[in-house]
């Protein structure tokens, strides 16, 4: 029975998390000329001081070539900083920028703004506590 009952929680839980994502991603003016991968890949330049095409390429899981054509748009768009290594001229160290940061704290702030209006009309103040309750599970299921 257990068995059981986790599986339902999962499978719904797992749809409406994946709604409210969806609905985030939507919802963010600033972020829609850019692909999921791309926001991935200024969140990975956010954490670290800079990083290598190919180290990117890896994690993301996608070739070097279509790296290449996603940093070069990340590029146009101002979005990125590449520079040669002082140690290997054959190696560029790709950085967030400073408008690459911007954009990064506009879309996390429409998001915020979204939500907390969400969490106002559309729950009640109990409703808010549960889910305020809920964080620490949810969290512990990220990093599982």
């Amino acid at each position: 029975m257990e068995s059981e009952n986790s599986t339902l929680i999962a499978s719904q839980l797992r749809t409406v998390l994946a709604r409210l994502n969806r609905k985030l991603r939507k919802l963010s003016p600033s972020n829609t000329v850019l692909s999921q991968t791309e926001r991935s890949v200024l969140v990975l330049l956010e954490q670290h001081d800079y990083m290598l095409s190919a180290e990117l390429a890896g994690i993301e899981k996608i070739t070097p070539q279509s790296m290449g054509a996603l940093l070069n748009h990340l590029d146009e768009l101002k979005l990125i900083s590449k520079t040669a290594s002082e140690s290997d001229r054959r190696k560029i160290h790709i950085s967030l920028s400073e408008s690459g940061k911007q954009m990064l704290e506009q879309v996390r702030h429409e998001r915020d703004e979204w939500l907390s209006k969400a969490l106002a009309e559309a729950c009640t103040p109990q409703e808010q506590l549960i889910l305020k309750e809920a964080i620490g599970p949810l969290t512990k299921l990220v990093n599982y």
